[in-house]
């Protein structure tokens, strides 16, 4: 027993699980926590519990962190449940230890949480096709339609400023100030780029302190993957990994959806002349978002998609680029001039976003209206 890679013993005396033991499997999917599928036997039935570690390198405070985890899971199970849906497929659970917390501290001092296994489901790490991308909106739409009435403000920042695009510009700027790796001169291109769009970096903040975008309970991680869809129904049934949950604006986790999903190429793709923002992807995306949302956004947060879906391709682009100034010290990378392919990437992805800008402006409008 004392062969896995967690602290089996100590995991299983401090839980109640249902069965008897049987074994586990690594599950590391979301390359942040270390995450694990433990299997019982229970009379005969096959019961599974998800074990995650905290990564406390990057989330600092747990107990914060699975305050946050533990408020918005159990809103999600009381709204699910008023809507007649099905709770243990819709929504995530925390397990509680025998100690009654949300976590286990273990002997060597690192977190664990337990939560439910939702079975019969799928995720994808890529758009294959504008009725995935339609499912993925639809999903995440629900997501902050069901989070609507949440307290934002009672949220903690796990990652402060994680969003702040303001917060992001100034990073850029003392990099810049310091090259201290003396890169500075030959990414000036890349400088210059964002040195014309540093107005931008305020915009949605300025709305929010202004009133005119409220705040909102954000994921910051709309990945594609962190979707679970049903494999009989195909539909989105849970959105997972709630570890950066945190207050912010919708914008945030549409945009940041979209220039993952609408970017016809990988991240760090060095051919940039394979970049470009698909429409057929964000039109249907965005169908499937505000087919669940839009009753929960006010006109200004629709009238801003397009808008975000810049911003934070350019809010990506930037930490790529302060990190290659910095010396590659926060993003992991597997060649000398990784995160300035990245940034690259990302840049030339901003630049035809704004080219569609108004194509896009057109799609959100006609989708927005036939929905009044």
């Amino acid at each position: 027993m004392n062969s896995a890679m967690f602290p089996l013993e100590e995991i299983l005396s401090n839980y109640k699980f249902k069965g008897e033991y049987t074994g586990y499997v690594v599950m590391n999917n979301g390359h942040i926590n270390n995450t694990f599928a433990l299997t019982f036997n229970d009379n005969g039935a096959e019961k599974t519990y998800i074990l995650q570690q905290i990564n406390t390198n990057v989330f600092k405070n747990p107990d914060i962190l699975m305050q946050n985890y533990v408020g918005v899971t159990e809103f999600v199970q009381q709204k699910v449940k008023e809507a007649g849906g099905n709770v243990k497929r819709e929504a995530l659970k925390v397990y509680y230890t025998n100690g009654g917390k949300p976590y286990y501290l273990d002997k060597e001092g690192k977190y664990w949480r337990v939560i439910n296994f939702i079975t019969d489901t799928v995720s994808y790490d890529f758009p294959e096709n504008t009725e995935l991308c339609y499912k993925a909106g639809k999903a995440f739409g629900g997501f902050q339609q069901l989070l609507q009435d949440y307290p934002a403000d009672k949220l903690f920042e796990t990652i402060p400023n994680f969003h702040n695009t303001v917060s992001r510009y100034a990073d850029f700027e003392a990099a810049l100030s310091a090259d201290k790796m003396g890169r500075a001169a030959e990414v000036q291109a890349e400088i210059e780029f964002v040195k014309m769009r540093k107005d931008d970096c305020a915009v949605l903040l300025d709305l929010l302190e202004k009133g005119e975008l409220p705040l909102r309970v954000t994921h910051n991680d709309t990945k594609l993957n962190n979707v679970l869809f049903d494999k009989e129904t195909g539909e989105g049934i849970c959105i997972i990994d709630l570890d950066t949950v945190m207050p912010g604006l919708s914008l945030y986790d549409f945009g940041d959806s979209l220039r993952f999903t609408g970017n016809t190429a990988d991240e760090d793709e060095k051919d940039l002349s394979k970049v470009s923002f698909n429409t057929a992807f964000y039109r249907s995306y965005t169908e499937g978002y505000l087919s669940a949302a839009a009753e929960s956004l006010n006109d200004a947060e629709v009238y801003y998609l397009p808008f975000s879906c810049k911003i934070m391709t350019l809010e990506c682009g930037i930490r790529f680029l302060t990190d290659y100034l910095n010396g590659d010290v926060y993003f992991r990378i597997s060649r000398p001039e990784h995160n300035l392919d990245r940034c690259r990437t990302q840049f030339a992805l901003v630049a035809d976003i704004e080219k569609k800008y108004d194509e896009l402006m057109a799609i959100t409008q006609e989708i927005y209206s036939a929905l009044k």
